[in-house]
């Protein structure tokens, strides 16, 4: 068995994508209407993922319910990590493209680490595991 999807509820797929993909570079793996369900399926990677990795599935919220967990999905908590090869490159890249880090770098045992907010206010980790130089 393996992790295929991990789902993002979002207000709007089209700004959804925007933000991932414009301003952190994942890739579109799939946008599909979904006409029996009145819905699309739309899936992300995050940039060099391998294959066979797991993906984000964006999905829409559908219902006020669903509508309240957007940009609080973990109750504050961080709610994804990711991995990097460079940590400095990818923050420094997104921190010039708006991101907003609401945790600035720290180095921990087991790696470098910040954490950022998606354009709806959930949490992620950006991390590199190991020994991390500082800033080039």
């Amino acid at each position: 068995m393996r992790l295929a999807h991990v789902t993002l509820v979002v207000a709007d797929y089209d700004e959804a994508l925007a933000w991932y993909c414009g301003k952190l570079g994942f890739s579109l793996v799939s946008d599909e209407y979904q006409p029996e369900q009145d819905k699309r399926w739309v899936v992300i990677a995050p940039p060099g993922a391998l294959a066979g990795s797991a993906t984000i599935l964006l999905a829409r919220a559908s219902s006020p319910e669903q509508a309240a967990t957007i940009g609080n999905q973990t109750g504050g908590r961080v709610f994804l990590f990711l991995e990097t090869d460079d940590f400095w490159r990818d923050y420094q890249a997104w921190q010039a493209a708006g991101v907003r880090f609401v945790r600035e770098p720290a180095r921990a045992p087991y790696g470098t680490v910040a954490v950022f907010e998606d354009l709806y206010g959930n949490r992620w980790d950006l991390i590199e595991y190991g020994q991390v130089p500082g800033p080039a």
